[in-house]
């Protein structure tokens, strides 16, 4: 064989390896070179986030949409996004393939909240948590404390009588307490002023970039968070002097056999508050808008509230609501639906990849956060017709399969909702069937950072009916 054939042959097996070995490379998912969602990035680690909350969050998610498609990509509160707007995706990151995409926040948010919260985990310490959150939140244990939320409800609207009232913030503070009486019993008399303060200068650093210098919202909220802490860990203490048996959350938690360290309830007491609070008060928000606005609406509602009492009369009842009694409210719970729908106070949920994902043909690299946009998914006209109307009769016919997910879907999916049905019916009773209130000031407007709100948090003045 002479030299050049031996050269030749030499090449060729030389030129056959490589390409083997790039057909391997990129033969197989894992391996194949996909193109990342189309979108934009933003500026360098501010991304788009002061673009995403500082508008109608319907105007940034339709105008990606309608540029880059059902799938783009961006970058809010220091993280890099995936945005997905269909319920087929919305299913299959919630649910079908749930175990690739575990719950997530950003990074300010998960170390305000504690990395030991329930909604950062997956597996059997997730799975755990539930079941403790679920004993405390299931019908069976809320049934129980209808006349305490009550009294919470009838409290507020007493102190709100002849004033001119913030509703949103009026109704953080009612549904603050209604999270404390969940998750300290009776006992959240005792602690309520001291936790509201830590927990309020907490919450103005949730949605910070977790820069931790002395001055920044993020340092402040972190310093509030450790007082939190130790007025839990003193709660705690004298809860385990007394050695008596609590049926409210904290009590599910400090049981022995389930063996949660002070650390671990700490951080889920401080995550329940967080999931119960600003979401059902602009809930509460909302109602109180649409139902001045549709008067016809507000009229069946108040007939539905004023028959339950006019029915108790008859039986020689109590004036008090039970839990029988909430579930004689058909029509009042298809506006909190619609509210939940129209409002849609989440707009989106995060997740997480936990691996490198293949997803509609595009890659979702491992670390990347994954939204289910709720907002987009709730305002399509492909789910609902007219969807910018305020129409709690669409709800008299179940919506189509995974295009309603006010309270997220699968197994992260809200715990507490029975709780915020609860104390929302109960409030709507009591304020309609007894009072009437007036919207001041612009009515149009809506405010934005993070949840959507009307305008100034909706001033309104309460009277009494006559």
């Amino acid at each position: 064989m002479d030299f050049i054939s031996l050269c030749f042959i030499l090449s060729s097996l030389i030129f056959s390896f490589f390409l083997i070995n790039y057909l391997l490379k990129f033969s197989s998912f894992g391996h194949v070179k996909l193109p990342l969602p189309p979108g934009t990035m933003g500026w360098p680690y501010i991304g788009e986030t002061f673009q995403l909350y500082s508008q109608n969050p319907n105007t940034f998610f339709a105008s990606k949409v309608k540029k880059y498609g059902s799938i783009f990509k961006t970058h809010i509160l220091g993280c890099r996004c995936v945005m997905i707007s269909s319920p087929e995706a919305a299913k299959l990151v919630l649910v079908s393939k749930a175990h690739l995409f575990k719950p997530t926040f950003p990074a300010s948010k998960e170390r305000m909240l504690g990395k030991q919260a329930i909604f950062f985990h997956q597996g059997d310490y997730h799975t755990k948590l539930r079941k403790l959150v679920l004993r405390a939140f299931m019908p069976e244990a809320i049934k129980n404390i209808v006349s305490e939320v009550e009294s919470l409800a009838v409290g507020s609207l007493e102190s709100w009588e002849g004033k001119l009232i913030t509703t949103f913030q009026e109704m953080k503070t009612y549904a603050f307490n209604v999270a404390l009486l969940s998750i300290l019993g009776k006992d959240e008399v005792l602690y309520r002023e001291d936790l509201k303060r830590c927990y309020y200068n907490l919450e103005k650093g949730y949605n910070s970039m977790p820069i931790n210098l002395p001055g920044t919202l993020f340092h402040k909220a972190m310093k509030a968070r450790k007082e939190l802490a130790q007025i839990l860990a003193k709660i705690l203490s004298l809860r385990r002097e007394t050695k008596q048996n609590y049926n409210d959350l904290l009590g599910s938690f400090m049981g022995d056999a389930e063996g949660l360290t002070d650390e671990q309830i700490a951080d889920n007491m401080i995550g329940v508050i967080f999931a119960a609070r600003d979401t059902t008060a602009s809930v509460l928000t909302w109602i109180l808008k649409y139902l001045a606005e549709n008067p016809s609406v507000l009229q069946a509602v108040t007939e539905e509230q004023e028959a339950i009492i006019k029915d108790k009369e008859k039986c020689g009842e109590e004036k008090s609501l039970n839990w029988a009694d909430t579930k004689k409210m058909p029509i009042t719970t298809r506006v909190i639906q619609e509210t939940l729908r129209v409002a849609s106070i989440l707009s989106f949920t995060f997740r997480e990849a936990v691996e490198d994902v293949e997803f509609n043909g595009y890659l979702i690299p491992k670390g990347w956060k994954v939204l289910p946009l709720f907002r987009n998914i709730h305002h399509s006209p492909d789910n609902f017709t007219e969807p910018e109307k305020f129409d709690p009769s669409r709800f008299e016919v179940a919506p189509k399969p995974n295009t309603f997910m006010p309270f997220g879907n699968g197994t992260h999916s809200c715990p507490g909702n029975e709780l915020a049905k609860l104390e929302i019916l109960v409030l709507v009773h009591h304020i309609t069937t007894k009072y009437r209130w007036s919207m001041m000031g612009p009515q149009n407007g809506i405010q934005y950072g993070p949840f959507a709100l009307p305008q100034n948090g909706l001033p309104i003045r309460l009277s009494l009916r006559t």
